[in-house]
């Protein structure tokens, strides 16, 4: 007797939403608000370079500075939550992300717009390494691969919104997206204050004391983490084209900032649509073999962009590197709270962000330098050779990664990993 649809889909949500505490449910939606608005970063090369009258190059400047902040913010923000708290560090944060940038939207100076780039890029990022490590205290092992799948869903439906209703307020004029963003920073800072509560334990294990407290040490000495931070950053490489190149050469071809909006709009449905059935498709299926058809999916998905040349071929490139995302970003969350001592769960987090951010220093100035010198064509190419590196590097940390997070292998409470080097 065929199973009733009904009670199935129930099913399906009562496994993919229940059992997880409460305080992870506001952080989940106060990522979604703070996603909702997360105009400023994806179309401020769009800005620069359509709005403002700026060159490439400059663009490309600018959002290296961004980045640079951001990588900034990865190792502060991690060492500021294991030392002050998880919750002072999100609420300094969006407030001073909030203020920052409105400022960002009203200056027209080239050094002030570089200053509030760094600046913005520092503090919108500072609150990062927070939210994993909050999530990584909150829910036990076995869900943490569903809490991270979730709280990355939440991001890219507030962002699958933002992308298609940034490209409509940039016709109205691009200082709504400024003031929008604020707006919804401060949101999310008060949801943090009201219903999130600390979670970091206080009781620093006495190993760790030992070894001279929980500095980045412990972090730069796990070789094996240290690798998959590596190949995180190829990965990220790739997605960064979105914001920078990507809207960069839609722009040239004569595409507006709605068309750019409406095609990285697909990015953020797909993924809405797409996170929870690939969450349920991949699960229990070996991390790095994941991450190893992730960056295959990645590399090429961009590379095929070379041939695109209207808005329903760019719309199935981005479609292809979606698939990939879906799974590239909730397993490298999933690892590195697995891999991290409890103590040093902050630095950790923020060590994995800065292979994110760090990206967003050196990829920017770069893509903005080969567009203008060499064009789009050589990124595109090279989009699907990072690709393959990437996937061949995951492909070879599979045996490490896997002995150090099977249950025995790794307990909270240790301070060096098996593997370190030193």
């Amino acid at each position: 007797m065929p199973s009733n649809p009904l009670l199935a889909a129930r099913r399906v949500m009562t496994e993919s939403f229940a059992g997880l505490p409460a305080p992870f449910w506001w952080l989940w939606v106060a990522t979604l608000v703070n996603r909702l608005a997360g105009f400023v970063a994806t179309f401020l090369a769009m800005y620069l370079t359509l709005g403002m009258g700026y060159s490439a190059s400059f663009a490309g400047l600018i959002g290296s500075l961004y980045g640079g902040g951001a990588a900034a913010a990865s190792v502060i923000g991690g060492a500021l939550t294991d030392r002050i708290g998880r919750r002072p560090t999100v609420l300094a944060a969006q407030l001073a992300t909030s203020l920052s940038i409105i400022g960002l939207g009203l200056v027209e100076n080239r050094l002030l717009i570089a200053l509030l780039a760094f600046v913005v890029g520092l503090v919108s990022h500072v609150s990062r390494p927070a939210f994993g490590a909050m999530i990584a205290d909150l829910v036990p092992d076995e869900d943490r691969p569903r809490a991270y799948s979730l709280n990355f869903w939440a991001a890219n439906i507030g962002f699958g919104v933002s992308a298609a209703a940034a490209g409509l307020l940039a016709e109205q004029g691009y200082v709504l997206l400024f003031i929008g963003e604020s707006v919804a920073t401060l949101i999310c800072a008060v949801l943090v204050f009201l219903k999130v509560p600390e979670t970091r334990n206080t009781d620093t294990p006495q190993s760790a004391r030992k070894e001279g407290g929980i500095g980045f040490g412990v972090v730069l000495k796990d070789g094996t983490f240290m690798c998959l931070v590596g190949m995180t950053f190829l990965g990220v490489v790739l997605f960064q084209q979105a914001a920078t190149t990507l809207p960069i050469i839609m722009g040239r071809e004569g595409f507006s900032s709605s068309d750019y909006g409406l095609v990285l709009s697909v990015n953020g449905l797909l993924i809405v649509l797409l996170q929870i059935p690939v969450s349920r498709i991949t699960k229990g299926k070996r991390p790095l073999h994941l991450l190893v058809v992730a960056s295959l999916l990645c590399g090429y998905g961009f590379g095929l962009t070379a041939f695109a040349d209207s808005l329903l071929l760019y719309a199935a490139t981005v479609s292809l590197w979606t698939v990939g995302e879906i799974i590239f970003a909730p397993v490298g969350m999933q690892l590195t709270a697995q891999l991290a001592p409890e103590h040093a769960r902050g630095r950790y987090q923020g060590m994995y962000g800065l292979s994110w951010s760090f990206t967003a220093l050196v990829t920017p100035a770069a893509s903005g330098f080969v567009i203008d010198h060499a064009g789009p064509g050589v990124i595109w190419g090279a989009c699907a050779v990072i690709g393959t590196v990437a996937a061949c590097g995951h492909a070879l940390l599979h045996r490490k990664v896997t002995a150090r997070t099977t249950p025995d292998a790794h307990k909270d409470g240790d301070t060096e990993p098996a593997d370190a080097v030193g």
